[in-house]
């Protein structure tokens, strides 16, 4: 398989499973499914801060990062939610993540960070509009 071909192939990869996992994280704190917030099987309730505003932002921006649209603003702000969790919510507690129960929210903000800089790949409603702009008019 051609080099770039394959990259195309595991960034969507990347990108879809990621978006998947940030979406259902937000889900399960906003509407309680999947266990619910924290495992409660209870939802946040609306507007509370910080935990509702951030599901909201995980549920948003995890199926934007999913269907690969508006793939760099949504991963931006995604990463920049899970830099905020884990210097306010988790590093207070512990400077390194194995300590502070901080892994899951710095692995989140630097695979967003890292779509934010490689984009969506070719396989994402970015990459079909993109192509679409580009095509000769017929």
């Amino acid at each position: 398989m051609n080099p770039a071909r394959l990259t195309d192939l595991m960034t969507t990869l990347f990108r879809l499973v990621l978006g998947l996992l940030f979406a259902i994280h937000g889900a399960a704190s906003l509407f309680g499914v999947f266990g619910g917030s924290r495992g409660s099987g209870a939802a946040i309730a609306v507007g509370t801060w910080p935990g509702w505003w951030a599901a909201l932002i995980q549920f948003t921006g995890g199926v934007l990062v999913l269907a690969g649209l508006s793939t760099r603003i949504a991963a931006i702000v995604c990463s920049g939610s899970m830099a905020y969790a884990y210097f306010v919510v988790h590093q207070p507690d512990a400077l390194l993540p194995l300590n502070n129960g901080g892994e899951l929210a710095a692995l989140f903000c630097w695979s967003f960070l890292l779509i934010a800089v490689l984009g969506p790949g070719k396989w994402s409603v970015d990459g079909v509009l993109a192509q679409r702009r580009t095509a000769p008019a017929s």
